[in-house]
């Protein structure tokens, strides 16, 4: 029986956004020996979609209020995108200081889990 999910996000700078995930979004884990620290997430949920190009992820936090996420994260010093609203939520990214960046969205659409 499948229990859980692990994903792997690979950044220039690895220190620096397992830093970002702990003390600016608040995320407490664990280390698996040897400095790997590995983060808890809350319930996640997988869609598939089709691609024209090569397959690929993408890694989107979810929120309740997108627009009080936001606020509250460049309060901390955080980029975001500008918030659009894509019809099934409203959108927005988060530049992660290793270069990369996570998406965070309000879902308007029904979550997999309640």
């Amino acid at each position: 029986m499948i229990n859980g999910a692990h994903i792997i996000h690979y950044s220039a700078d690895a220190e620096a956004d397992r830093v970002f995930l702990r003390e600016v979004l608040g995320v407490e884990g664990v280390d698996a020996g040897q400095g790997w620290l590995i983060l808890p997430l809350p319930a996640s949920e997988i869609a598939v979609h089709p691609t024209d190009g090569a397959p690929n992820q993408e890694l989107y936090l979810m929120c309740d209020d997108v627009v009080a996420e936001a606020a509250a994260l460049a309060a901390k010093g955080v980029e975001t995108t500008p918030i659009s609203d894509q019809g099934w939520g409203l959108l927005t990214s988060l530049a992660l200081p290793g270069g990369g960046a996570i998406g965070l969205y309000q879902p308007r659409h029904q979550r997999a889990h309640g």
